[in-house]
């Protein structure tokens, strides 16, 4: 992440505050903020099983029974 020696960075102090501003604008940049949207539930996709039908309350109260019998 480095491409010079970091013993040779911080002998300057514009060379240490450049690379400083280079982490931050790294890390604002890997994990700045985007866009929100205001109703992400209606752009959930429906949960389906392997067959592609819909997943009902019912098939997790089954599901959570067997897991539970074991």
């Amino acid at each position: 992440m480095i491409p010079v020696k970091t013993s040779s960075v911080f002998k300057s102090r514009w060379m240490a505050l450049l690379w400083a501003a280079g982490i931050l604008w790294f890390a604002y940049d890997f994990a700045g903020s985007q866009p929100q949207d205001g109703n992400d539930s209606a752009n959930a996709a429906q949960a389906t099983d392997a067959t592609g039908a819909a997943i009902t309350s019912d098939d997790t109260n089954k599901l959570a029974q067997e897991l539970n019998s074991f």
